[in-house]
């Protein structure tokens, strides 16, 4: 059932949507890898795998390492046009027998079902998160988000077995609804959590821009009328289908504004390498812009241009940084100057998180913080903002600091520290900025690497798992 049929809209919200018309994209997608291997492609496309790539995928096919089943092949025309120039952007979306070969992770990253009081909904921070599509219109092989676009079965809280399931508008508003009741009623304060009021939701997936526009307008209209502020919608689109964001869509965008002008919207972009929006010469290089910077993909320029030209959207980046995809302080140090000159904000850089055959992908933690402080040198004060951020189960937390001198005194120390900054935690944030701090190991790719080398841990970020800093375990 539709969230439309599901939730009845107001008078003013229907006034809205009778104005909104879907648009027709044509992606021309490709779907899993049977059709590279018996060539129902396009000509110029049927050496995307090479015959022993193709061979060492049908390998494994039906058996425990079946790539498809960890995360299901998906790749677009646009994508692909640029991506045959682009080794990066290949490894982004060609699938590989290395992403099996170990298969640790875990089954929900982050613990996300612990914080889901509805389908769909995670409301771990002050803002909510919504899964309202289970798809993309292509995948990257390190998704975050792999075992909702996989339909993997979670164990939930009640101990029931189920994949995880999307948002349903009428929920959500009442949940909305109810919870800010809640906190009006205690002072500005929810009694049980602390959060405050519930004024902020990200709509992700998924990427909700395969919706058609009717479908994101139902949402955007729906959570206004809750009494959101704030509403982000986490896209990848820009990338895979720039096309997407037409005229059909900003007739939209305004007509919303239009009835709801002090509702904000955040669009948080997902670009991870230069190569995915900048032109490219022959030789692999790219092309300087006449009027300065450097000339970018034509639709994917003018999407972001009629986005930034609104001054009631804001355009926020964020990216993982990914073995073989980026990391690589140069390509980072473009894509930072890029983004901030055309009108988008650097956000967040993340380390890999612990999804299943995340040892695929992961750069070491202090080698991902060493690239991108590496990448920030000779930017600007606002070219740089973006931060490095690994999800701990407790919070989003900040790789502040990798010294590179040893520590005098301090047991564990002898070889330098990593500091984490504890940047959100869950509820009512009480522990937000405390640290943690733990001897260095070049090898982590994940926080279980320093489990025998904490030193401090104020944030709690290894005291919650019964693990104590060394000198108190030397101690006992």
């Amino acid at each position: 059932m539709s969230i439309i049929e599901k939730y009845m809209p107001s008078q003013r919200e229907q006034a809205f949507l009778d104005k909104v018309l879907n648009g027709k994209y044509d992606r021309q997608i490709i779907t899993g890898i049977a059709k590279f291997a018996s060539g129902d492609v396009s000509q110029d496309m049927r050496g995307f795998y090479s015959q022993d790539e193709l061979d060492r995928i049908l390998e494994l096919k039906g058996t425990a390492r079946d790539l498809e089943a960890r995360m299901p092949i998906k790749i677009t025309r646009h994508y692909y046009e640029q991506a045959q120039y682009s080794r990066p952007m290949q490894t982004l979306v060609k699938a590989s027998p290395k992403e099996t070969y170990d298969l640790d992770g875990a089954e929900d990253p982050g613990k996300q079902m612990t914080y889901s009081p509805r389908e769909g909904l995670i409301h771990k921070y002050e803002l909510g998160l919504l899964y309202v599509a289970s798809t993309c219109s292509a995948h990257c092989r390190f998704c975050y988000r792999e075992e909702l676009i996989g339909r993997k079965e979670i164990t939930r809280e009640d101990g029931t077995v189920a994949p995880k399931g999307l948002a349903q508008l009428g929920e959500i508003v009442e949940y909305i609804g109810e919870h800010n009741r809640a906190v009006a009623a205690n002072g500005g304060r929810h009694p049980e959590t602390g959060r405050e009021k519930l004024r902020e939701i990200l709509m992700s997936g998924g990427d909700p821009m395969v919706l058609g526009n009717k479908n994101i307008a139902a949402w955007l209209a729906g959570l206004a009328e809750a009494g959101v502020e704030n509403i982000r919608i986490g896209t990848k689109e820009l990338a895979f289908h720039p096309q997407r964001f037409d005229q059909t869509f900003f007739a939209m965008l305004d007509a919303f504004h239009e009835v709801y002008p002090e509702v904000s919207l955040r669009m948080m972009v997902h670009f991870n390498h230069p190569d995915e929006f900048l032109r490219k010469t022959p030789d692999g290089g790219y092309v300087d812009n006449q009027g300065g910077g450097l000339q970018w993909i034509p639709e994917t320029r003018v999407a972001v241009k009629e986005l930034a030209r609104r001054e009631w959207i804001t355009i926020h980046n964020q990216s993982p940084i990914i073995r073989d995809i980026n990391d690589d302080a140069e390509a980072l140090r473009i894509m930072q100057r890029e983004m901030l000159r055309n009108g988008i904000n650097n956000h967040y850089f993340f380390c890999g998180r612990d999804i299943v055959g995340h040892k695929a992908f992961n750069v070491p933690i202090e080698r991902a913080w060493q690239i991108l402080n590496e990448s920030q040198k000779g930017l600007s004060g606002v070219e740089a903002h973006a931060r490095l951020s690994i999800t701990h189960y407790k919070g989003k937390t900040e790789v502040a600091a990798v010294t590179n001198e040893p520590v005098p005194g301090v047991p564990g120390g002898e070889n330098g520290v990593v500091i984490f900054k504890l940047l959100r935690s869950a509820a009512g944030a009480s522990d937000r900025c405390k640290v943690t701090i733990v001897g260095r190991n070049p090898d982590a790719i994940w926080f279980s690497g320093y489990d025998d080398r904490v030193i401090f841990d104020e944030a709690g970020l290894y005291s919650m798992y019964g693990i104590n800093p060394a000198f108190l375990q030397a101690a006992e």
